[in-house]
């Protein structure tokens, strides 16, 4: 059983010392998911957290928390916290900084809480993994839309977070519903699918011990299909993981990289690299700000329980939540990509023309694609492709690099198909996304 570290004490009058609780899931091989901050002690519900009832379907009988500051602002945003294995919403609330950050800028945080034995949340079966499907996520669904009728809360501004189990749920509700959710943080979780089961199990150890691995390709096709046919914008997605999380194991983050970076349409080399704190390592994908459509961060040396006081305010800033206003949208980059087909029974060509749409010259260039499942690259001009199939980099060649303030350059390249032909669906110009041509 991993050790558990204790969180910073809370300041405010009605904080006490917390601990942080590890408990034994009685399933399979019986380990602990684990997160940070239950109390040490039994303690009233403060009366600022409030408990809902008869909010809408809930088909796993959920519990609703709900914190409404005093300070609430006009069309507030709102966050979903969500709680790890044995905890439960109040335990959020009084083991993280949601609700003080909220006194601060306004916002509304909604607590769901786990009734079934485990306190686990159901991230495996097949009702969780599609949108509308039933179990725990159509309950926190009912949830939001119950804040937002009753607050007139700004339906573009919903976010979810949460640790462990409660990381594995953000996962899965940005999967099952990306119309609602804006950004998802996720701390020590999993892949959205990974934890699947069809044996009525909640606990799949292939995946906690990280032995779970699929293309970038694959992983996207698992989030696409919880939702078929969706066609709009995806959430953003902030990934949070320690290097010694004998839980979840750290494969898990590298995974669900590849998870949202395909699921975004981007390349999965980093816009960005940083070291934002001794023995963080951050990337950035599609884009180099704070509100990048992916950022990654792993904490060398560090377990399960990685929670730590202050990482509220990190993921406020990846939400956008840390100023007045809503979070404006990234923005596409400063190009243009037009993409055309021509297919047979097994094969395809594809015609790529890339756009400099800004006002300085592009000298070196890396355009990220994902070839829809089943295609793999045959051959290709213009540029140099790899790998063959899921997430590809196509690279400038020799006499192409230099991209001038309007000017293009046309690629392409051959492939076999399974059947479906199409087009790439998005492309970024060295990692930050471009616009359709």
């Amino acid at each position: 059983m991993p050790a558990t570290p204790h969180l910073t004490a809370r300041r405010r009058p009605r904080s006490t010392l917390l601990a942080l609780v590890a408990a034994l899931l009685p399933l399979l091989a019986a380990t602990v998911l684990t997160a940070p901050a239950a109390s040490a002690r039994e303690r009233a519900v403060p009366a600022t957290l409030t408990e809902v009832t008869n909010f809408g379907t809930n088909p796993s009988n959920l519990r609703m928390y709900l914190y409404v500051p005093e300070s609430v602002t006009p069309k507030p945003a709102v966050v979903v916290a969500v709680h790890w294995c044995t905890g439960s919403g109040p335990d959020v609330y009084n083991g993280t900084e949601y609700d003080t950050l909220a006194d601060q800028y306004g916002f509304i945080v909604l607590y769901p809480s786990v009734t079934r034995s485990s306190k686990c949340f159901d991230v495996s079966s097949p009702q969780a993994l599609r949108r509308g499907g039933g179990s725990d996520p159509v309950g926190i669904k009912s949830m939001i839309d119950w804040v937002t009728r009753t607050y007139d809360a700004d339906t573009g501004r919903v976010f979810a977070t949460g640790i462990s189990s409660g990381a594995m749920m953000t996962n899965v509700l940005l999967g099952d519903y990306p119309d609602v959710f804006a950004a998802g943080a996720a701390f020590s979780g999993v892949p959205f699918g990974c934890f699947a089961t069809t044996d009525g199990s909640e606990w799949n150890s292939a995946c906690s011990g990280g032995t779970v691995t699929r293309t970038p390709a694959e992983w996207g096709d698992l989030v696409r299909g919880a939702y078929p046919g969706y066609t709009g914008p995806r959430p953003r997605m902030q990934i949070w993981h320690g290097t010694e999380d004998d839980v979840l194991r750290y494969p898990n983050f590298g995974e669900q990289i590849k998870q949202w970076t395909n699921v975004q349409g981007m390349s999965q080399t980093p816009a960005a690299t940083d070291t934002p704190q001794s023995g963080w390592t951050r990337t950035r994908y599609g884009g180099t700000g704070d509100r990048a459509p992916v950022e990654a961060i792993s904490l060398q040396g560090v377990g399960h329980n990685l929670y730590a006081h202050g990482m509220a305010s990190r993921v406020l800033t990846f939400f956008g939540l840390d100023r007045s206003g809503p979070a404006p949208q990234p923005q596409p980059g400063a190009c243009k990509v037009t993409a055309a087909v021509n297919a047979w029974n097994t094969g395809l060509t594809a015609s790529v023309t890339l756009t400099n749409t800004g006002t300085t010259t592009v000298n070196g260039w890396k355009l990220g694609f994902t070839l829809p499942t089943g295609q793999t690259i045959t051959g290709g001009w213009g540029a140099t492709y790899a790998p063959s199939s899921g997430a590809v980099t196509a690279t400038n060649a020799a006499y192409n690099g230099s991209i001038a303030p309007g000017a293009s350059v046309s690629i392409g390249y051959q492939a076999s198909h399974g059947g479906n032909s199409a087009a790439p669906a998005a492309f970024t110009l060295n990692g930050t996304a471009c616009a359709a041509g």
